[in-house]
């Protein structure tokens, strides 16, 4: 027998063995079933925790995962610019390279063309000058066969070196040979006509001392048609050349004739004769009247020059004159106190004295 204590009242009870075995068998099966459900719940909290945890550790590396992802992807972007970027800058110095190529060969291009139109500009005024100067020389030469033609008894020289102005050369003389003076001639064919032809041609007769001057032109000078005397100069057609030749010749046949026949009595007076009636005397007074009608012409263009410029200063002295009093005018109109201006002293005879008087008191 067994004895147990009651927890309610303290009373001590006596059970039998086999109701203890009874209890025990209950206890134990209750034991049991607690520490069953004590096992399950073990169980199930283990079962919830490892789920738990694995899910934790899944949710990390899921996260972790996730991490690495975005991380690769932000360097795959990253390398996939860098990527388009290599591309672009390859793109952009390719495109660089070939518009740098292109420009260099456009370059060279248009300087091929830019060469080839000089060279064809300068073959041009090379075969223009050779044709211009080709008809020159045949003009010069068919003029030089026709004046031969014509005067026979007349000598025709080369032109001496140096003379740029001068084609033909004839000595004229009279049917006993002797000479009556030099005509210097040239010949020009070109497109307009210049009036510097008839300054270089006096000045290349005055140096080869000849006696007149001739130009064959085929543009003649305005208002001129047959033959003029321009300058000093004879001025002509080369259709009426060899009839401008027949008259210089006669005044120079005739000259020499009136020297000729001067009075042998007295050699001093005929010595001073000559010389007054030489070529070279008469050349001589031409160039001092050129250069004076030069200088009249340059005085009158100055003159007006100056007469212009004090006009324009004259304008500008009104004008700043009016401006100046329409401007001191409106001062005064605000401001009543302002004198008048006073009108400038022009000095005449008078301010002139009183300038005199004023410095003696000085």
């Amino acid at each position: 027998m067994n004895d147990i204590k009651c927890p309610h009242c303290g009373k001590t009870i006596q059970i039998s063995e086999a109701l203890q075995h009874e209890f025990g068998e209950k206890i134990r099966a209750e034991e049991k079933l607690k520490a069953k459900d004590e096992i399950q719940k073990a169980k199930l909290q283990a079962i919830s925790e490892a789920e738990k945890r694995f899910k934790d550790e899944s949710l990390k590396e899921l996260s972790k995962t996730k991490k690495e992802k975005e991380e690769l992807e932000e360097k795959l972007l990253e390398s996939a610019k860098k990527s388009k970027e290599n591309e672009e800058k390859i793109k952009e110095l390719a495109i660089k390279e070939a518009s740098e190529k292109a420009r260099l060969e456009k370059l060279e291009f248009e300087k091929k063309i830019s060469d080839m139109q000089k060279a064809l500009e300068e073959a041009q005024r090379k075969g223009k000058q050779g044709s211009q100067q080709l008809q020159g020389d045949i003009l010069e030469k068919d003029l030089e066969e026709r004046l031969k033609e014509a005067f026979p008894n007349d000598l025709f020289k080369p032109v001496p070196t140096g003379v740029r102005g001068g084609d033909i050369i004839q000595e004229v003389r009279n049917k006993h040979g002797n000479s009556a003076g030099l005509i210097l001639w040239e010949a020009k064919r070109t497109k307009a006509w210049q009036k510097d032809w008839l300054v270089k041609l006096k000045e290349d007769m005055r140096s080869i001392n000849a006696s007149d001057c001739i130009l064959v032109t085929e543009v003649m000078p305005p208002q001129t048609k047959i033959y003029e005397r321009i300058e000093n100069t004879w001025v002509t057609s080369y259709e009426y050349a060899i009839k401008l030749a027949s008259v210089v010749r006669f005044g120079l046949l005739n000259m020499a004739i009136i020297r000729s026949s001067a009075s042998h009595s007295d050699e001093q007076l005929k010595e001073l004769y000559d010389v007054i009636t030489s070529d070279s005397f008469r050349q001589m007074f031409e160039a001092r009247d050129e250069i004076i009608n030069a200088l009249k012409i340059e005085l009158e263009a100055d003159k007006r020059s100056a007469e212009k410029r004090w006009k324009r200063q004259g304008a500008y002295i009104e004008k700043l004159d009016r401006n100046n009093s329409r401007l001191y005018g409106e001062l005064q109109a605000h401001i009543p106190s302002l004198k008048p201006l006073k009108e400038p002293n022009i000095l005449g005879s008078g301010d002139i004295n009183d300038e005199a008087e004023n410095s003696s008191l000085i």
